[in-house]
């Protein structure tokens, strides 16, 4: 095998340190992608919930749900999904190491018992994640203590330890949002995760005061007569709890690590035009955010305590109570002073008909709709077990069409815009198994200006240099070598390596000419 004369060169003490470092980088899995077709989306959100509390995991084992979720997230991975949000706290509880709450049941079977043999699926799926090229985000319901399914408590739920702090609703336990130590103490929970996990982001959804059920209701009387603060309406007042259990959770996270990107997935629809108010509402009808849950979305957004919101847009193009197209279009008028993103249903959007074209499903129109509207940069697909299934051919349409090629997550100015420096001494080098890029990491003041990711791109003899176009970009890996597919070193390439940071701010590349 022919290798050139400069490499020939480097001392054989140098090439058996870089052996040392393949062997040491040797399970960093890379992202690959097909090169064919250029995609301008070279920066878009593909996200994907994990969710735990349907039971699809509970009693399992450890080895089942690892071969479970390690088969999901190959097909992720292959469906071009480069975020995942991944529930570990449904009930109080934990599929974590949690120096606060119990084992989940939906782990285990019995809330409070460890898993035997023993692991922690967050810091795996923080793992594997990573070594796939995705982000991590951890999922957490934080009012919700207690599901209807769940009939015994283990002595370290919060609820066994100070029932005086929750309210019974419709067969729930619901941590009282009116009780400041509720609230301090959900973002302590938040902030552990944060502090000792090397995750990505920090989700909620749209849990936060209980969605009603007729005839009932909420049992919070005597917590408003003695915290209501002046307020004269129960509305406004739950509004207010919500709004400082918001701010406190952005700024706990923050406080803990400031490129955590802190999401809200809220209810699709935030208050209905025709109820009237002061506040912006969609021609939509049903269930409201504003005006049911007491979550004020745009208030937060407006105020910058949210990163990114992914609002649950489930329902069909044409629906008549809450029709797709509207809502899309409404959030991007009113929600995308932060990134936006839309929630897509993977079931109702292969089941519905296109309104043009009834012989095909509406997955084609979603994602125009979605792409063509100024605001958007992005979705997540509930979920993930429906894409991993190819429920009406969506993750064949992902992965030949849509997700083709791979793409960087939207940019966060708002938390940091500097990108980091660029690799250093990049080189191609022959090593035993074969020829390989190597760099080492660029130097940086601090954690923000950090490289945590690399991006490679391949251009053939002659084609322009477009760090632009995401048709080039070969591989993102948070390893510091990639591995050539040497053939007969007769094919001239150029391979351009740029760094990124936490935040996948991108660096200016640096370049080798290879031949393969």
């Amino acid at each position: 095998m022919r290798k050139k004369s400069s490499i020939l060169s480097l001392s054989t003490f140098l090439s058996l340190i870089a052996f040392s470092l393949l062997s040491t980088f040797q399970s960093c899995r890379i992202v690959q992608a097909d090169r064919t077709q250029t995609n301008i989306h070279k920066r878009e959100f593909r996200g994907a919930w994990i969710q735990v509390i349907n039971g699809q995991f509970q009693g399992m084992g450890r080895d089942a749900m690892q071969a479970n979720l390690t088969n999901q997230l190959n097909e992720l991975q292959a469906c071009g999904v480069n975020a995942i949000i991944f529930q570990v706290r449904g009930e109080a509880d934990a599929l974590y190491q949690s120096p606060y709450e119990p084992w989940s049941r939906y782990l285990t079977g019995e809330q409070g018992v460890a898993p035997n043999p023993y692991w922690d699926p967050l810091a795996w799926m923080v793992q594997e994640c990573h070594k796939r090229g995705m982000e991590l985000h951890a999922w957490i319901n934080p009012f919700r203590a207690k599901t209807k399914g769940t009939t015994k408590l283990a002595a370290t739920h919060p609820y066994s330890m100070h029932p005086e702090r929750f309210f019974e609703y419709d067969g729930l336990y619901i941590f009282d949002p009116g009780l400041a130590e509720n609230r301090e103490y959900i973002c302590r929970v938040a902030a552990d995760i944060v502090r000792r996990y090397d995750v990505d982001g920090l989700h909620i959804d749209d849990y936060f005061y209980p969605y009603p059920v007729a005839g009932k209701t909420i049992p919070d009387e005597k917590t408003y007569q003695a915290h209501r603060n002046g307020i004269p309406d129960i509305n406004d007042w739950r509004r207010e709890n919500v709004n400082r259990f918001v701010r406190q959770l952005n700024d706990s996270i923050h406080a803990a690590k400031p490129w955590v990107k802190f999401g809200i997935s809220p209810f699709g629809i935030y208050h209905n035009a025709k109820s009237g108010s002061l506040v912006p509402g969609s021609k939509t009808n049903g269930l409201q955010n504003y005006d049911d849950l007491y979550a004020d979305v745009l208030y937060w957004i407006d105020k910058g305590w949210v990163d990114y919101t992914a609002p649950q847009l489930y329902w069909e193009i044409g629906h008549k109570a809450a029709d797709h197209e509207t809502l899309v279009k409404w959030w991007a008028d009113y929600a995308s002073a932060r990134p936006l993103f839309i929630g897509q249903d993977v079931e109702r959007t292969v089941r519905a008909k296109d309104l043009k074209d009834p012989s095909q499903n509406q997955m084609a129109e979603k994602f125009r709709l979605q792409r063509s509207t100024p605001g958007v940069q992005g979705s997540c697909l509930w979920y993930s077990a429906a894409v991993v299934r190819n429920e009406g051919g969506y993750a064949t349409q992902l992965k030949e069409n849509y997700h083709r090629n791979l793409a960087l997550q939207p940019k966060m100015k708002h938390i940091d815009d500097k990108a980091p420096g660029k690799p250093r001494g990049v080189k191609a080098m022959w090593m035993p198994d074969g020829y390989y890029l190597f760099w080492t990491a660029p130097r940086a003041k601090n954690e923000l200006d950090k490289a945590n990711w690399y991006a490679i791109y391949r251009f053939k003899k002659g084609e322009k240099v477009d760090l632009g176009n995401n048709g080039n970009l070969l591989t993102l890996t948070q390893s510091t070598m990639y591995k050539l597919p040497y053939e007969n070193g007769k094919t001239k390439y150029t391979y351009v390596v740029t760094a990124l940071d936490r935040l996948q701010n991108e660096s200016s590349g640096v370049s080798v000419k290879v031949k393969l």
